[in-house]
């Protein structure tokens, strides 16, 4: 299959781009490739308690469908319900195809083309275009950053990245340690302290 245009990632930065091609380029066709099985990128994946935004929405947001919720801090979601409903307001989901993995990008000189592999429920195919949009943000969303601390099979008790967070995970009346004190610790642990026996934060001086 070839396109004009392939945008890679159905987050906010994929949906933008999906605006802007049909509104500036409304002749050339684009397709917007999501390798899980639903749009919002980092709103739709990560569950761990209190995930909202860091920065505001109304500069986070669109610039053509303006935040109007009363919190501009907004949890993860009412960024999905946003998410949704811009797509679903300017006829973008119809672009999206799902569960559709781009594993490598090759630029075909002799052609002038971009040339990619795409994994589709265990199958490779291979799709062509002019432009290729990388809008899959700065994560890695399999493979997270996870330390390795000594002695760390004495520990008895669980240990978590938050990236992983499911329904199942339950803190109440446990000694938690947050190990960082970044944008994820600072919505974090507010929310497990409700429950949680005692909560420290460690952050490097």
């Amino acid at each position: 299959m070839h396109k004009d245009v392939i945008v890679v990632g159905a987050g906010i930065s994929g949906i933008a781009a999906a605006y802007n091609l049909q509104k500036s380029c409304p002749n050339k066709s684009f397709a917007i490739l999501e390798g899980r099985s639903a749009l919002g990128g980092t709103w739709d994946l990560f569950k761990y308690p209190g995930i909202r935004s860091d920065s505001d929405m109304h500069t986070l947001g669109f610039r053509f469908k303006p935040w109007i919720h009363k919190k501009s801090i907004a949890d993860a979601s009412s960024i999905l319900e946003y998410l949704n409903e811009t797509v679903d307001e300017y006829g973008i989901r119809d672009k999206i195809a799902f569960n559709q993995k781009v594993t490598a990008a090759n630029w075909l000189a002799e052609k002038s083309l971009w040339e990619l592999n795409v994994m589709n429920e265990g199958q490779s195919i291979s799709m062509t275009c002019n432009f290729l949009f990388l809008c899959g943000g700065y994560y890695s969303y399999d493979k997270p950053y996870m330390p390795k601390f000594p002695e760390q099979d004495r520990f008895e008790g669980q240990v978590i990245h938050p990236q992983f967070w499911d329904e199942s995970i339950d803190c109440s009346d446990k000694k938690v340690v947050v190990i960082g004190s970044g944008a994820t610790a600072v919505t974090l642990v507010p929310a497990i302290a409700k429950n949680a026996a005692h909560v420290t934060m460690l952050q490097r001086s």
